[in-house]
């Protein structure tokens, strides 16, 4: 029954119990909480705008909302929805909101407001707190469980309770003497915690506050103003035709996605609802069709919408689709699989030209256009460039609303029907080709402009806002429709939908970076971190291999039960320093950075690791398949991902750290090639089906071409480390 209702197309209740919560009361409480969604939406636009300042100067009154203070009110919007949207018990009614939910969303609203309060009192009595601060700091603590319990369930409960114990026992006799440390009083760790920056309102919950919250809402608006759909849709119509089109099609899908979706389980089923049964229809089996879906949409948590700030990491990020397309390719061989049908053409060449060129390399000529006619736009308006880049793509928009209009607008077609044959590619990819101009203000503004991260994402979401609000009024005027009224209309309806839709998606990360904060927090108080590292290079003997495995296997364990940020900080906080120390006691400069994307990638990789990966869940739901053979399919899928962290700690030039343009060039092209013979090595097939000795050989050619320093340092002791570095 849960698989029939998923593919007819009715996916929300799932990406809900997942990642917006799964109550969705009909009456004046579910206002309340959309209401409140939007209110914090608004609040997160204002916080990080220009507003403020303009506010303070022109009024004289300081309406200006310190970092301290956003962290505090981020919190306790979190509290409040996730009391609200999160049903606390399986019984707990999904239609209304009880009573104590009420009482819980209130206290949790007290304890984080106190602060903002009586923040000038804390101050003077920094370290002695009175009974109040207790009671306040208790009760958050607890409310921050509850909510975490709601949101996300019991593991990384259970992790921030080992951790608050250790605060308070950490000098139990029966610990082993290694770890023991001296031990803190109720009133230094809970003045600690809640009190002031070092935990709950710490470095992550800032994060989430100042930057994330930001990105998820302008993924929101993206996606409820069509660019899911069109995303699709493009993917089909170029790929669908080729040899397991419809799982080609799944992989690119999925990696456009990853530019509105920080889910991969919400990637999963958006993507996948469509993806998998036509996957099926083609003649792939139910647990490969949804491991495919599965892999993509884990990895698109790798396609940023800050591509130029993070060249390396889009680099990596297509290396590790063109493997999976690759992967896909051959399992089609195997199963000897055929194409979708593409459509009659009676265009003449030139049309055929134009078309492909506005659907397949058009947004890349179009991006590099726009970057580099911006760059000299810098140049010749030095302090007003920022203004003429904004007139430059509001005329490039017009053009292509102009162009869009003169095609119907793409419809959502429902996963089940039949499909005679594939969409016009470059009729298809016109209807939306102005979805990436936000994203082009968000580079510019942050290649260009300099701006920090969140007042880049700030103009990029005002930049979709308006997309949102005019796309359907300019369509109707240029068609001549004359509905400009009603057009405008579904425009305000589908951003308060993409706000509300941010917000209830930033629940479950307020309250996840919320906990992570106690777990930095008792790293810093305790000195944790010292610990840990010289327990884990105990076991791995000094070994830096051997450390990295139990890294990943740490990574592949939190992320079971923690979200991908949670997880990120968490280990990070207590591995990377103590890997960057060994690896410079092994010879070998491990660049900070490195070690990050190592821990990031392994915590993307929880999502499809069973028992407990959700993403692989949600996919069998779609498929029917079984999950533990969805994940464990889709896990080999992603041994691609698992290769390259070990990678970018042993080959740095993967990472294009100081790497000029052609040796980028290079570079990339040599990784893609590697990673396509791992690829056939892994999956038994090159050109025929590979005898065990052809596997051999692949995989030997591929980790040279990877790692080249490890031959070197045979022939030649020490050069190979001069490689890496």
């Amino acid at each position: 029954m849960a698989n029939e209702a998923l593919t007819a197309g009715n996916v929300d209740d799932l990406v809900a119990q997942v990642d917006t919560g799964a109550r969705n009361p009909e009456d004046w409480q579910g206002k309340v909480i959309v209401s409140v969604a939007f209110i914090w939406a608004i609040f997160q636009l204002y916080i990080a705008s220009n507003l403020p300042f303009y506010l303070t100067e022109v009024t004289g009154f300081s309406v200006i909302v310190t970092n301290s203070n956003a962290r505090l009110i981020h919190l306790a919007f979190a509290l409040f929805l996730a009391s609200l949207a999160f049903p606390l018990f399986k019984t707990s009614p999904r239609r209304s909101i009880p009573w104590y939910d009420w009482g819980l969303a209130a206290l949790g609203v007290i304890c984080c407001l106190y602060i903002v309060v009586f923040r000038t009192a804390i101050a003077e009595r920094a370290g002695l707190p009175t009974t109040p601060d207790l009671v306040v700091s208790s009760v958050g603590m607890i409310m921050v469980a509850i909510a975490v319990y709601r949101a996300l369930g019991l593991p990384l409960v259970i992790v921030a309770s080992v951790f608050v114990l250790y605060v308070f026992f950490g000098d139990a006799r029966w610990l082993p003497e290694a770890i023991q440390w001296k031990g803190a009083s109720f009133g230094k760790a809970m003045w600690h915690y809640w009190m002031q920056n070092e935990g709950v309102f710490g470095v992550a919950l800032g994060v989430s506050a100042t930057l994330i919250f930001l990105f998820v809402v302008f993924g929101s608006i993206l996606e409820k103003a069509g660019a899911g759909n069109y995303f699709i849709k493009i993917a089909f119509a170029l790929l669908g035709h080729l040899r397991g089109g419809p799982a080609k099609a799944a992989v690119v899908a999925s990696a456009l996605s990853g530019l509105y979706s920080g889910s991969s389980i919400a990637n999963t089923v958006t993507t996948g609802t469509f993806t998998i049964p036509l996957m099926k229809r083609t003649g792939f089996p139910p647990e490969k069709a949804g491991a495919v879906e599965v892999a993509s949409s884990t990895n698109g948590q790798l396609t940023p919408p800050v591509m130029g700030a993070a060249a390396f990491l889009i680099s990596e990020a297509v290396v590790s689709y063109i493997a999976l397309v690759y992967i896909v390719h051959l399992e089609a061989l195997k199963m000897e699989l055929k194409g979708l049908p593409k459509p009659p053409s009676t265009m003449v060449f030139s049309q055929k030209l134009i078309g492909f060129l506005s659907g397949f390399i058009g947004i890349a000529v179009l991006g590099m256009a726009v970057y580099y006619g911006l760059g000299w736009v810098k140049t010749a308006f030095p302090g007003n460039s920022f203004y003429v880049a904004v007139a430059i793509v509001g005329t490039l928009y017009l053009i292509l609303v102009g162009f869009a209009a003169r095609y119907p607008d793409l419809e959502v077609d429902p996963p089940d029907a039949p499909i005679t044959e594939l969409p016009p590619a470059g009729a298809t990819a016109v209807t939306g080709l102005y979805y990436i101009l936000p994203i082009i203000i968000l580079i510019w503004c942050i290649i260009i402009e300099r701006l920090s991260p969140g007042l880049s994402a700030f103009w990029a979401a005002m930049a979709m806002i308006f997309v949102t609000l005019t796309q359907h009024p300019l369509k109707a005027m240029f068609r001549g429709s004359g509905h400009i009224g009603a057009a405008f209309k579904r425009g305000v309806d589908q951003w308060v939908d993409g706000m509300i839709a941010g917000s209830r998606n930033m629940i479950g990360i307020g309250v996840a970076t919320g906990a992570a904060g106690i777990i930095v927090g008792t790293i810093s108080l305790t000195g944790a971190h010292q610990v840990v590292g010289e327990f884990v290079e105990f076991l791995s003997g000094g070994v830096l291999i051997i450390m990295l495995l139990l890294v990943a296997v740490m990574s592949l364990i939190l992320g079971m039960g923690l979200p991908t940020t949670a997880n990120y900080i968490v280990v990070s906080s207590l591995m990377a320093p103590v890997i960057v120390a060994l690896g410079a006691k092994s010879g070998l400069i491990v660049p900070l950075i490195a070690v990050h994307m190592f821990v990031f990638y392994f915590g993307i990789l929880a999502d499809d690791t069973p028992p407990v990966g959700l993403a692989a869940f949600a996919a069998a739901a779609i498929s029917g398949g079984d999950p533990i053979k969805t994940g464990i399919q889709g896990f080999m899928y992603d041994i691609r991902t698992a290769a390259l962290p070990f990678l970018f700690l042993f080959n740095t030039e993967l990472l294009l750290i100081d790497v000029g343009p052609l040796k980028a060039i290079f570079v990339f092209l040599v990784a893609v090639v590697a990673m396509m013979l791992f690829a056939a090595a892994t999956q038994g097939y090159f050109f025929a089906r590979n005898r065990i000795w052809e596997s051999v050989i692949l995989l030997l050619v591929a980790f040279s071409l990877f790692r080249p320093g490890f031959w070197l340092d045979k022939l030649y002791p020490g050069a190979g480390r001069r490689v890496a570095q």
